[in-house]
């Protein structure tokens, strides 16, 4: 078992206190050959425990993601009263409580570095009469969680924070939430979905506006689970989601299929490694998800899409990739919000690709984790890659081949900026080295072992 399968399935009983602070260097590698499954997705996982749990009976999941982040979310569920069981064969069992039903926890509840799973469950509880404080890790507690906070104080709940809006903080959820029309001043999935969320427990109509459509898995999710969703397109983009309130939800059977997210890591080390050739099982496509495959795609990358189905209501495919010759495009703004988590490995490709890339309309990197953008900018420019910051993004100068590397990268606790910066010492002339790589549990617990297997070098030692 490797060190972060069995760190992720810790029992959390608190803050995650216990870490083994990994620097981790990559080295320039032979081709990658092999078949493998990526972890769950993360964001249909959090939401099928968290949905799961204001159903009335019992909800079966499989496939669940077991990163530190998910496994958050679970203990707070239980913490809010919902009975969430792991079974040896790795099936989660889930009795819900139904909506409104959730009770007062008597501690903290504790999301690690969790962003998706601390604001949607702000939204579950303002929707609830309790009161419940939120905490995280020193970087979660670094982003501001304002932009949930005005909607949910629309809708009746009181929230204390600290300044900037920012954890620890706590929150009273109204005693009988309001039904609001909330038009979202930046498209954001996560207040979307707060507010969704804090809808299920309020009279009539509850409304979101998005200014561009972002990821929907919980629309998607809310309809298995019985709720009333309306979706609507508006002119320009638009796109206007409708759930209505004091329903009952009911239990079902979920299939959580693979991480797009976390299968862009190896899928990009293919890309830029000569001779490589794998296949990556059962990767969910929902359009609102598969922004990097469409722009890796037209940068020349060779992604075939394999055995196309339909699980649980998300498009699911296998992916083949096979190394390829990659050219820089300009990616279209608009196509931001269904990628915005797959940016920093983004700029990896484009590091390999002949000419500039242009990333621009995902200013939302800024308060991630890390500010992303200037994350990569600096991994970048420290293995010899030129790249130009921007405020929404970044314009990064392809070699067309090898870039030097030999740089060693500060990771600011961000797990995706860790793995990034790992795939990009596999295909430059010199080995690239992160600080720390403990946080790469949060989402993705197999990576080591899973990269090796496939032929990565990278080796690792404790700090």
């Amino acid at each position: 078992m490797s060190r972060f399968r069995a760190f992720a399935r810790r029992p959390l009983s608190g803050p995650f206190k216990a870490r083994n602070f990994m620097t981790l260097t990559a080295h320039p590698s032979r081709a990658l050959t092999g078949e493998i499954a990526v972890p769950g997705d993360k964001s249909i996982s959090h939401r099928a425990l968290m949905l799961g749990g204001l159903a009335v009976g019992e909800t079966r999941v499989t496939g669940l993601l077991e990163g530190e982040d998910v496994l958050a979310t679970a203990e707070a569920m239980r913490q809010l009263g919902a009975e969430i069981i792991r079974e040896a064969d790795g099936t989660w069992r889930v009795f819900g409580v139904g909506v409104g039903g959730l009770k007062e926890p008597a501690t903290a509840l504790d999301f690690g570095n969790s962003g998706t799973g601390v604001r949607l469950m702000m939204g579950i509880v303002a929707g609830h009469p309790i009161t419940a404080t939120f905490t995280g890790d020193a970087s979660l507690s670094k982003r501001p969680m304002g932009r949930v906070i005005t909607p949910l104080n629309e809708m009746g709940a009181s929230v204390h924070a600290r300044e900037g809006g920012r954890l620890p903080l706590t929150l009273t959820g109204a005693e009988r939430a309001l039904p609001i029309t909330y038009p979202l001043p930046v498209a954001s999935a996560q207040v979307k979905s707060a507010v969704l969320f804090a809808g299920l427990g309020a009279p009539g109509q509850t409304t979101v506006i998005e200014p561009k459509p972002t990821r929907d898995h919980s629309e998607r999710m809310l309809k298995a689970f019985g709720a009333d969703v309306v979706t609507e397109e508006g002119p320009k983009g638009v796109r206007v989601v409708r759930v209505t309130g004091e329903a009952e939800l009911t239990p079902c059977q979920i299939a959580v299929p693979g991480d797009p997210s976390s299968a862009a890591f190896p899928v990009v080390a293919a890309l830029i490694t000569p001779g490589s050739d794998i296949t990556v099982r059962g990767i969910t496509l929902n359009p609102h998800r598969a922004g990097l495959y469409a722009t890796l795609i037209e940068m020349g990358g060779h992604i075939e899409f394999l055995n196309e189905r339909d699980e649980g209501g998300e498009p699911v495919a296998d992916l083949r990739v096979r190394a390829s010759a990659l050219k820089g495009i300009e990616v279209p703004p608009e196509r931001a919000p269904s990628m915005i988590d797959e940016y920093p490995v983004l700029a990896i490709a484009a590091a390999f690709a002949e000419g500039k890339t242009v990333m621009r309309g995902a200013e939302e990197l800024r308060v991630k984790e890390s500010d992303r953008i200037a994350a990569v900018a600096a991994g970048l420019i420290a293995n010899g890659i030129e790249v130009e910051e921007l405020p929404d993004g970044m314009i990064v100068q392809g070699h067309g081949g090898e870039p030097q590397g030999g740089g060693h990268v500060a990771t600011h606790m961000d797990h995706r900026i860790a793995m990034s910066f790992l795939v990009l010492g596999l295909g430059t002339k010199k080995p690239v080295s992160i600080d720390e790589g403990h946080m790469i549990a949060t989402s993705f617990p197999d990576f080591l072992p899973l990269m090796r297997g496939l032929g990565a070098e990278i080796a690792g030692e404790s700090a």
